[in-house]
This record gives structure tokens, sequence and C-alpha cells, in this order.
């Protein structure tokens, strides 16, 4: 039962890291985008970062590279 919570904790952490990347590199093209355009709507930033940090996450569950072994 310790392997498998060991492997748990590794998920969870790898994902989580890839979820928060993900979520900043929305936000900085989300930013930059609407920066150009003149004006940015920081509801529409956060909104489209948190979406992309739960795709990650659920496109995670398909696996992920890194655990590979």
């Amino acid at each position: 039962m310790n392997k498998d919570r060991e492997k748990i904790v590794k998920w969870f952490k790898a994902a989580g890291v890839r979820a928060l990347k993900t979520v900043a590199q929305t936000a900085v093209a989300t930013i930059g985008t609407a920066a150009v355009l003149g004006e940015v709507n920081w509801l529409a930033v956060a909104s489209a970062s948190v979406l992309a940090g739960v795709l990650s996450l659920l496109t995670s569950v398909a696996g992920l590279p890194e655990l590979e072994e």
C-alpha cells in the first residue's frame, strides 16, 4: 500500500507542477495579447488561466511522461 501512496503523491506533484506552468503560460499569453489591444481584462485572464490549469490536470490523467519507468 505504501508503494501505491508514493505513486499517487508523485503523480500529484508532477501534475501540479505541469498545471502551474500551464496556468502561468496562459496568463502571460493572455496578458500580452490584451496589452497589445490596449486593456487587460483581468477576469478573462484569470478565467482562461484557471481553465487551462484544470484542462492540464485532466490531460495528466492520461499519463505523464515524467513518471513512466
